[in-house]
């Protein structure tokens, strides 16, 4: 565990447990006066989640009869939510077998937390022949991919050596994910977004199951938009829902994947790259008050509630971390890991979790609080059920400095171990 000192710590914590409270009941719906538009029956969800969903659309769509204020808000996360598999990392190996990545004048200046162990192996590894600025042959040098794709998958150097260490808050970022757009400094957001789509018309042809080979890592080769999430969104929006992805991929790569779901760039949230003329740069934008820097505010864990608020209810500052009243949280919440817990967790409607064994989410959806979580097995190849049990009441949440602690409701009282039971 990496070190603070006592005080961040205990002031990080606090903060943590005072913004990861669940939803309390949500106010009376107005009795739907109109036929809501309907989700798709030929469409299979577990159990009565489909009912819970269109449950929720006719109390809280504007279908259902004036209410007055704002449309209510549905946000979805991206990865293995909407889609199966991770667009990052299919854009990632697409652009290491197409030599797309270009040489950093030095690989310590791409992230802040990068260690001299990573920097040396990447060095070693892509070497020093190429200029400053143009394209690595990675396509040829397996060894450079293999270090790229080591450090993205696993934090380490293919030696076992960590890439990262330092110190942040462990609810608000991860550098690995934030390293991705760091990769692509150099290049114009309009040019990786066109990488992404490449990527996205390879993996949408690869058969279900595919695999593919960068360097010496194997890694799934195909990407599908779910069916039932397709039609939940359409849904959504016909019932007078703003529905809004917000992912911890890098933005230009979200864009190239949300307009298959109907949804375009102001409704697509993702890690923003600070610009210089126009091209990328190793800068990320902050949120909520963190300045611009290194990536210390992805829109990641408690990251992503502060990204809604900021983006979508306009809420600035400090404030933007804390959970809102009821008239400025989003009525949907949609995710699969515990990445996803805070924003899922402040939704007033519905919270959809889409189960990928991920303990702090599935503790808090199988305990089901406000009783408004809808669990439901990935669409696709789903997991299977979790041996044992989930160790909601003593490690399932994490905690700022990295460690991990008991699962709480919003009185403070602790989640007890869960079973899995949508698989």
């Amino acid at each position: 565990m990496r070190k603070k000192p006592a005080i961040v710590v205990g002031l990080l914590a606090a903060a943590a447990l005072a913004t990861t409270v669940p939803a309390t009941a949500a106010p009376a719906a107005h009795a739907p006066r109109a036929q809501c538009p309907q989700l798709d029956k030929s469409l299979t969800w577990f159990g009565d989640n489909r009912a819970k969903l269109q449950k929720m659309i006719d109390e809280r769509g504007t279908c259902s009869g004036p209410k007055g204020g704002a449309r209510p808000v549905a946000a979805f996360d991206w990865d293995n939510t909407v889609v199966k598999n991770d667009i990052t990392d299919a854009t990632l190996a697409w652009s290491l077998r197409h030599d797309k990545i270009l040489r950093p004048k030095s690989w310590k200046a791409t992230s802040a937390w990068l260690t001299p162990a990573a920097d040396k192996a990447l060095t070693k590894a892509c070497g020093t022949s190429v200029p400053v600025g143009k394209p690595l042959p990675t396509s040829k040098n397996a060894a450079c991919a293999d270090e790229i794709m080591e450090i993205r998958e696993k934090e380490r150097t293919m030696s076992g050596e960590p890439a990262f260490a330092g110190e942040w808050n462990h609810r608000r970022t991860v550098p690995a994910y934030a390293w991705i757009p760091q990769l692509f400094a150099g290049r114009t957001p309009a040019t990786v977004t066109s990488f992404a789509k490449k990527a996205r018309a390879e993996q949408l042809a690869a058969p279900v199951g595919a695999k593919q080979k960068v360097g010496t890592h194997t890694l799934a080769g195909y990407v599908r938009y779910y069916d039932q999430q397709k039609d939940l969104i359409r849904t959504l929006k016909k019932a007078g829902f703003d529905v809004y992805i917000v992912s911890a991929s890098s933005e230009p790569i979200a864009e190239a994947w949300s307009s298959g779901v109907g949804l375009d760039r102001k409704h697509t949230i993702g890690i923003r790259s600070i610009l210089d003329h126009g091209r990328m740069t190793t800068g990320i934008q902050g949120c909520g008050g963190v300045q611009d820097g290194p990536g210390g505010s992805l829109p990641y864990m408690d990251g992503k509630r502060c990204w809604i608020n900021q983006e979508i209810f306009k809420i600035k500052g400090a404030k933007a971390w804390q959970q809102q009243d009821f008239a400025h949280r989003i009525a949907l919440g949609a995710g699969d890991a515990d990445t996803d817990v805070t924003f899922v967790n402040d939704a007033t409607g519905a919270h959809l979790a889409i189960n990928r064994n991920k303990p702090e989410l599935m503790c808090r959806g199988y305990d089901n609080a406000d009783g408004r979580w809808v669990v439901n097995p990935m669409f696709i190849e789903p997991m299977p059920r979790k041996s044992g049990t989930y160790p909601c009441a003593t490690a399932g949440a994490t905690d700022p400095d990295g460690g991990h602690s008991p699962v709480r409701r919003a009185d403070g009282s602790v989640i007890p171990d869960q079973v899995d039971r949508a698989y």
